[in-house]
């Protein structure tokens, strides 16, 4: 495990290694035909509950959807909408997962949406002992959330 920060918070209340392991079974499912880049996400919610998602790609291109929002959709659906972390899993469709898969901007938009961004851990992963540890507003810095618009 590489700590890419100092500061970054105690993750002994997150089960690292099996939002990891989730997030590697997750990406066995994903549909990818046209990139052959398959992601896995596994998303903890305050309530302990995992989720998992994959990416689903469409001929059509703008109606894919990537493993992150996949899994947040699936939390939110189920009625949890407090996240705490989320661990991704990518790579070659033929290849090992030998590279990190960071979430894309919009992807990181979505968690900002469901979590607490100073909080919030995001794990990349290349397997369960190979992984990094961020926070999200080191990942997405001066971001926009539900508190900056006027109820």
């Amino acid at each position: 495990m590489e700590n890419n920060n100092k500061n970054l918070m105690e993750v002994n209340n997150i089960p690292v290694k099996e939002l990891i392991k989730s997030a590697i079974e997750a990406r066995k499912k994903a549909y990818a035909p046209y990139s052959n880049y398959l992601v896995g996400a596994a998303v903890l919610t305050n309530e302990l509950r995992i989720y998992t998602g994959c990416n689903i790609e469409n001929a059509a291109y703008t109606p894919s959807i990537c493993a992150e929002r996949t899994a947040v959709n699936k939390a939110v659906s189920e009625g949890c909408r407090k996240l705490k972390a989320i661990a991704i899993v990518g790579g070659p469709k033929d290849g090992l997962t030998d590279q990190y898969a960071f979430p894309c901007g919009v992807c990181r938009q979505v968690l900002r949406e469901f979590a607490d961004s100073n909080q919030f851990i995001v794990i990349v992963a290349k397997n369960e002992n190979d992984y990094k540890l961020y926070r999200l507003n080191e990942l997405l810095p001066e971001s926009f959330g539900p508190e900056n618009l006027n109820y």
